[in-house]
């Protein structure tokens, strides 16, 4: 299959709703291509290396490999030993490090280029993720160096003044992380408080550290300006300059709004910019073009994990079938 160039399926993401999608259609006869522009589950290659996934393993697992971890809730090292071991168990045919560039749809078939070759499939799955676009504070400064949109570790941080902006679990987890190793964090929150979503184990962690002061939070308040030494935050009582090492914006991330519309997909005129698609197929606005996993959600991120949008690669592949001649 090395040298072959059409396939009944292309997928484009090799995170785990990638991977469930091709062992489905090598378990269903169909020849696939998995195509991924970075590292196998970039997406989890890149969360923060000390991460704990919210949910159990049992919910993480595709193709009907065990994922046995040492706790109740897997960490990201274990995560990639799993995806890593599910890749090989199956054989799967994945193209690392191999970026689509364009997608053209000519009569009944797509073809897509890469910086290494060319592809023809009859059948196109985005399995994109979100992890690569990180919503911006679009405020001046943004452009330091100083200012991450992505976290891995703490130790830099340590001895350092460091805002971290945002509410969610991933602001809470670097705000108590980087403090416990040393760092002097201030939260910078648009909401009143601490999300109703943040892992309810962190939650209290979180509230009382920032009861006792130990961790600064303004809350209804946004970061303005960015300097190499301090700042600028506009809060309920005014704004203020602190002095400051290191801004880490934990802010979200959304899916490649352009990428998709390039290709046809058209969105619902809703709060979530959400893709239109069947329910019962995922198939798309564009004909033989189909979405899974957290892409399906739109801006809402939250809505479609790895546990419940595993079924994603079965409704898929049985529309593919129903479609593809014997």
């Amino acid at each position: 299959m090395k040298d072959q160039k059409t396939f009944d399926v292309i997928i484009i993401g090799a995170g785990p709703i990638g991977l469930a999608c091709g062992i489905e259609a090598k378990k269903s006869g169909l020849s696939y291509l998995i195509l991924e522009k970075g590292c196998l589950v970039n997406s989890l290659y890149h969360y923060p290396l000390n991460m704990t996934f919210f949910s159990t393993s049992e919910k993480l697992e595709i193709g009907g490999v065990p994922f046995i971890s040492h706790g109740a809730k897997p960490n990201r090292f274990e995560a990639l030993e799993y995806y890593r071991r599910v890749s090989s168990s199956w054989g799967l045919n994945v193209n690392l490090y191999e970026k689509v560039e364009h997608v053209t749809k000519h009569n009944e078939h797509f073809d897509l280029t890469t910086p290494k070759s060319s592809y023809t499939t009859k059948s196109l799955i985005l399995a994109l993720g979100f992890y690569d676009l990180p919503y911006l504070l679009n405020v001046p400064g943004e452009d330091l160096l100083k200012v991450r949109h992505y976290y891995d570790e703490p130790h830099p941080y340590f001895n350092q003044k460091i805002i971290v902006v945002g509410a969610a679990n991933s602001a809470v987890d670097v705000a108590l992380e980087t403090y416990r190793k040393g760092a002097e964090v201030t939260m910078v929150i648009r909401e009143p408080g601490i999300r109703e979503s943040v892992k309810y184990w962190v939650r209290p962690d979180i509230e009382n550290r920032i009861k006792e002061g130990s961790i600064k939070a303004y809350f209804n308040s946004e970061v303005v300006s960015i300097k190499e030494d301090s700042v600028d935050i506009k809060t309920p009582d005014g704004e203020i300059t602190l002095k400051n090492d290191f801004v880490l914006a934990m802010t979200g991330y959304q899916p490649p709004f352009d990428f998709m519309e390039s290709l046809g997909v058209k969105f619902q005129d809703d709060e979530f910019h959400s893709p239109v698609y069947n329910e019962a197929t995922m198939e798309s606005s564009m004909p033989d073009l189909y979405l899974a996993g957290v892409v399906c959600g739109g801006l809402k991120t939250n809505k479609w994990f790895i546990e419940n949008s595993r079924v994603h690669a079965e409704l898929i592949v049985n529309s593919i079938k129903q479609k593809t001649p014997q």
